[in-house]
C-alpha cells in the first residue's frame, strides 16, 4: 500500500473513532450520584445517561451491586429509597 493510502485509512478510522466517541458521550447528559443505604450498610455511586431517571436508576443499582447478596438482595436494594441523590446537566 502505498503511503497515501496509508494516511487515508489513518484518518478515516480515526475519524470513525471520534465519531463514536461523540456519539456516546453527548447521549449522556445528566449525572447522578446516589448513595443508598441497605442491611446497615452504604454505597454511593455515579452513573450518567440521557436522563435524571436513568442516571439515578443506573447509580443506584451499581451503589447496590457491592452491598447486596444475589438476586433477591439486588432488587430489594433497588427498590430502597436512596439516602441522597444528586444529579447536574452536563
Amino acid at each position: 500500500m502505498k503511503p497515501s493510502r496509508k494516511l487515508v485509512m489513518a484518518l478515516v478510522v480515526a475519524g470513525f473513532v471520534a465519531f463514536l466517541a461523540w456519539s456516546t458521550l453527548s447521549r449522556q447528559q445528566v449525572e447522578c450520584e446516589v448513595c443508598v443505604e441497605f442491611r446497615g450498610q452504604r454505597n454511593c455511586a455515579t452513573a450518567s445517561a440521557a436522563s435524571e431517571g436513568e442516571a439515578a436508576r443506573q447509580a443506584q443499582t451499581t451503589a447496590c451491586g457491592t452491598i447486596s447478596q444475589g438476586m433477591a438482595e439486588s432488587v430489594m436494594c433497588g427498590d430502597v429509597a436512596p439516602a441522597s441523590r444528586r444529579c447536574r446537566t452536563s
